[in-house]
């Protein structure tokens, strides 16, 4: 007897994919607002508050609150993701949040999400696109780097950096890769931003060039393709050629009699 013919199962691999993304899709929203309210948590308790003051102690709880909530969120991330192995090879920098609390305010990098918004008003191509990322990352990773080392030196001995405003300035120079060398940090928190700062400079550039790149690769693309003949120009040729071929055989056709005497 025939087997009766059923349908084939849907791979295991999508429907922990889809549950992946079921779990990004709901807290998105919300730790994109969590992600803002660390950011001002963490700047009052920086330019307004000094270790040991009560309303210090109280902000440093807050934070290790949300780096919680961090936690939470990248432990169900890993729970629905099948490949669990590429999954954290994947999102190294949330890894890193949650084993070292020192790098948590890269979770900021979340922010991005917020702003999707705002990029669509910019022109649909691709300058547009990177350009607004990249204005955004660029403004967000330099006030938190900012806040990271002036707090790391403020109070260090022999430190160059001891003004918020002496940190913007630093920021400024380092993730230009200008480097004047007027301000540095001499604390192992700060060099460690620095060291951050100074790849995230680098691939700044490194976007920079490669989107200019893309920009004139796809003029000259546009260009070479108006220059060759469309379906529509052998169309027209093929019909020129039949126009001639019918008015030949209209002249060979011709009587004699029709034709200018002088054989």
């Amino acid at each position: 007897m025939d087997q009766p013919v059923t349908a084939p199962a849907a791979p295991a691999d999508l429907d922990d994919e889809a549950r992946l993304e079921a779990w990004e899709r709901r807290s998105d929203i919300p730790l994109t607002v969590l992600s803002a309210a660390f950011l001002v948590v963490y700047a009052v308790q920086v330019l307004a508050t000094r270790p040991g003051q009560p309303a210090w102690t109280a902000l440093e709880a807050v934070l290790w609150l949300t780096w919680a909530v961090f936690v939470v969120d990248y432990v169900g991330r890993l729970v629905c993701a099948r490949h669990r192995q590429r999954f954290v090879l994947a999102n190294p920098v949330d890894l890193l949040i949650v084993l070292a609390p020192f790098f948590r305010f890269l979770r900021l990098l979340r922010l991005i999400a917020a702003v999707s918004v705002l990029t669509r008003v910019l022109r649909d191509d691709f300058r547009g696109r990177v350009g607004g990322y990249l204005i955004v990352t660029v403004s967000l990773v330099s006030f938190v780097a900012a806040l990271g080392v002036f707090e790391a030196e403020r109070d260090a001995p022999e430190s160059s950096i001891t003004t918020f405003g002496d940190a913007l300035w630093w920021v400024l120079t380092t993730i230009t890769t200008v480097g004047y060398g007027d301000r540095y940090p001499v604390t192992t928190e700060g060099r460690l931003v620095a060291a951050a700062l100074m790849l995230a400079g680098i691939a700044v550039l490194g976007t920079v060039t490669a989107a200019i790149a893309t920009w004139f690769l796809e003029r000259v693309g546009d260009e070479q393709r108006a220059a060759q003949p469309t379906p529509a120009d052998w169309t027209a040729v093929l019909t020129e050629l039949r126009t001639l071929r019918n008015r030949v055989e209209e002249l060979e056709a011709t009587t004699p009699s029709e034709r200018s005497p002088g054989r």
